[in-house]
C-alpha cells in the first residue's frame, strides 16, 4: 500500500466554494495525491479534550454566520468511518481517554477544503478534536497517529496561516494582505523550507506580525500534528500552495 504523505492546509470560508483559483489549486493537489483509503482531519474549528472524534453519519456542522443560504443547505455524506474511529482510538496511550462524540459531524473547516478536493464524498472521514495548542503535545499527537499513513489514511491539519480576523479592513477574496499578514507569511515560509519546527514552535515571540496575525492560535496549531506525523519533522516540506486569500495566507504544506 502506497504510503500517504501528511497535509496542513488552509481551509478558507464558505465561499472558496466558489473560487476557482483556491479551488482549483486543492483540486489538483488532491488530483496529484495517491487517493487515500480514510481521511483524518483535525480542524481549528473544534477544540476540545480529551481527544474527540466526530460521528460517523452526523449532520455537517455550519458553523459561520452571514452568508449566502445556500452554503447551509450544502451536504458531504462520507463512508461509514466507525473502522478508522476505532483504530484512532486504539492508538492512544493507555490511560489517555478518547471520546466518541455521538452527534458531531464535520465542521466547516473539514467539509469545505475536502468537498471541494473529493467532491465524490466516497471516501471515510473522521474529524479529531483538537485538544491542545502546545507545539510539543501536538507534534507528539502527530508521530502516535503517522502508521496510519502506511495504511492509507490521509492526515489533515486545517487551519489557516494567517488569521486576523479582527484587524482586516476589506473582505474581497482579492483584498490586498495587510503588512502583519505578509511578515508572518514570509517568516514561517522561510521556517518550513529550513524544516526548522523549533522556529516554528516558537511563533508567539519569533513571528513578525504576532499578535495580529494570530491573536487567537487556533488556525495555526494543527499545523503541528501534520510535522509530527512527518517521517522527519525537520525535513523540509513541499509548500503546494501559496498567495492570499481576503488577506490571510493560504500557505499550505505537504510532508512526506
Amino acid at each position: 500500500m502506497t504510503r500517504m504523505p501528511a497535509l496542513f492546509i488552509g481551509h478558507g470560508a464558505p465561499p472558496l466554494l466558489d473560487d476557482p483559483i483556491w479551488s482549483g489549486e486543492l483540486k489538483q493537489w488532491a488530483t496529484d495525491l495517491p487517493r487515500p483509503t480514510a481521511i483524518l482531519i483535525v480542524s481549528a474549528h473544534w477544540e476540545a479534550a480529551p481527544i474527540s472524534l466526530s460521528a460517523s453519519g452526523a449532520e455537517l456542522v455550519y458553523d459561520f454566520g452571514g452568508f449566502a443560504p445556500k452554503y447551509y443547505n450544502m451536504r458531504y455524506d462520507t463512508p461509514d468511518s466507525t473502522s478508522l474511529s476505532d483504530r484512532i482510538a486504539a492508538m492512544m496511550p493507555h490511560g489517555v481517554p478518547v471520546h466518541q462524540h455521538r452527534s458531531r459531524g464535520l465542521d466547516h473547516g473539514a467539509w469545505v477544503p475536502l468537498k471541494i478536493m473529493y467532491p465524490d464524498a466516497d471516501i471515510p472521514v473522521v474529524q479529531m478534536s483538537l485538544p491542545t495548542h502546545d507545539p510539543a503535545t501536538l507534534m507528539t499527537l502527530g508521530e502516535r497517529l503517522r502508521p496510519l499513513r502506511d495504511e492509507g489514511v490521509l492526515i489533515i491539519g486545517s487551519g489557516f496561516l494567517t488569521h486576523g480576523l479582527p484587524f482586516l479592513k476589506e473582505f474581497r477574496i482579492e483584498a490586498a494582505p495587510p503588512g502583519w499578514s505578509v511578515d508572518f507569511d514570509a517568516w514561517a515560509a522561510e521556517a518550513m523550507a529550513r524544516g526548522d519546527v523549533d522556529e516554528l514552535s516558537k511563533y508567539r515571540t519569533a513571528a513578525p506580525g504576532m499578535p495580529y496575525a494570530h491573536p487567537t492560535v487556533e488556525h495555526y496549531t494543527p499545523l503541528f500534528v501534520t510535522l509530527g506525523a512527518a517521517t522527519k519533522a525537520d525535513e523540509p516540506g513541499a509548500q503546494q500552495i501559496d498567495g492570499f486569500w481576503m488577506g490571510l495566507s493560504k500557505r499550505s504544506l505537504q510532508v512526506a
